[in-house]
């Protein structure tokens, strides 16, 4: 056994190595920062002049934000529910925050409550929220952060994203373990590992609230991963569609190798609505890549190239080129800053469907009937005749999209 020094060619590619993953996490530490820099010109919009409040329902396998007594569940996941206040004069793709010192409601994000709850109080709240709605207002949206991502952080984009999406539905927040760090890119899928079974567990879980409309999926980065490997393992329990109530599926910027996403797909079955949102000039991907050994990043492929256009196609999923809409150095985090694609992807989730011109979610004594029908209580009056933006297939798409 050879005990001496290393040769200097392999304690140099080992310096290399380090020194890519450290480049990662700097990528990676501007993420959240470019959510909050304006858009430039993609929407013309006039913000809200109100203040709005989104209420949310979070489910965490942090160790840093558990709460008292028995709102911490098995396997370490625990519940809340956070109410975001959103500032009057809210610009669209932007995250306003303070320079400095406490966040002030009337310009900036800020927190305004969070109620721990049990496991059993979680579901009950979501079904109580989700009663005597109709139609998209019955489904959930549920968000799945990437890495380099605080709890903080994760709460005020997905007040953001449901803000400038226009979503009608109940937003979940899945977060898990991935502050950055020295070298912490490469143990955070390690981290995100042991969050995978708590989030398939909540997957089910939310399928199965009485009255539900559909459960979405919106996933970024090191987060689509997770959320693939969640729903391929519903999917090998022998609930690839969630027993119908599974909607779209939409990975941005996907940090996934293109090998494991193929085998992911393969499980979920072609019926399954995915969609992909892919930058070439995704800095941070690229680095991903070459640490993985070059090995392709789905989020950063090219459908310009030939090679990469067949292999998108053959996925079965609908890809969407964000390229052109990527205003920061980094290019990590368009599906967010973008107006124009953060509005594709709420016209897309208020895509009408057939069976919710009858579906209303009424919850009492006797509980919901299938696919959401009131079995008792007040009937609920029809909805106004809803006005979405176009589908992101049928109206303007981002430039490059393949079908």
């Amino acid at each position: 056994m050879h005990l001496g020094p290393k040769p200097r060619k392999e304690r140099l590619s080992a310096r290399i190595r380090v020194a890519m993953v450290c480049a990662l996490v700097s990528l990676l530490s501007g993420c959240m920062g470019e959510g909050m820099s304006p858009a430039m010109g993609l929407f013309d919009s006039k913000p809200a002049t109100a203040a709005q409040s989104v209420t949310m329902f979070v489910a965490s396998t942090r160790s840093d934000d558990r709460r008292i007594g028995d709102a911490v569940g098995d396997g370490g996941l625990h519940h809340a529910m956070v109410t975001v206040s959103v500032p009057p004069n809210h610009q669209p793709g932007l995250i306003e925050t303070p320079t400095f010192g406490k966040a002030n409601p009337n310009s900036h994000f800020t927190l305004a409550g969070v109620r721990a709850m049990t496991t059993e109080r979680f579901t009950n709240e979501i079904g109580s929220h989700i009663s005597g709605r109709v139609g998209a207002d019955r489904d959930i949206l549920l968000y799945v952060h990437g890495f380099n991502t605080s709890l903080d952080e994760a709460r005020m984009r997905l007040a953001q994203i449901t803000v400038d999406a226009r979503f009608g539905g109940v937003p979940v927040l899945f977060t898990w373990p991935s502050e950055s760090g020295m070298l912490s890119y490469v143990s955070a899928k390690e981290r995100a590992t042991a969050s995978r079974d708590a989030l398939q567990g909540l997957v089910h879980d939310l399928a199965a609230i009485p009255g539900v409309g559909r459960v979405h999926v919106l996933a970024h980065s090191m987060g689509s991963w997770l959320a693939m490997e969640a729903l391929r393992e519903n999917a090998i329990a022998g609930h690839p569609d969630l027993d119908g109530k599974l909607g779209d599926v939409m990975l941005a910027a996907p940090d996934i190798d293109l090998g494991v996403f193929r085998q992911q797909m393969a499980r979920l079955g072609s019926s399954t609505r995915v969609s992909i949102f892919v930058s070439r000039g995704d800095r941070a991907l690229s680095l991903s890549s070459r640490i993985a050994g070059d090995r392709p990043r789905v989020g950063g492929m090219d459908p310009k190239n030939a090679q990469d256009a067949a292999d998108l196609r053959n996925l079965g999923v609908r890809v969407y080129d964000l390229s052109g809409f990527s205003n920061g150095f980094i290019g990590h985090g368009a599906y967010a800053d973008a107006p124009d694609v953060i509005r594709s992807i709420g016209a897309q989730l208020a895509e009408p469907r057939k069976e919710d011109s009858t579906s209303v979610a009424v919850i009492d004594a006797r509980g919901a009937g299938p696919e959401g029908q009131a079995t008792g209580g007040a009937e609920a009056a029809p909805p106004p005749p809803p006005q979405p933006l176009p589908p992101m297939e049928d109206g303007p798409t981002p430039p490059g999209g393949l079908r």
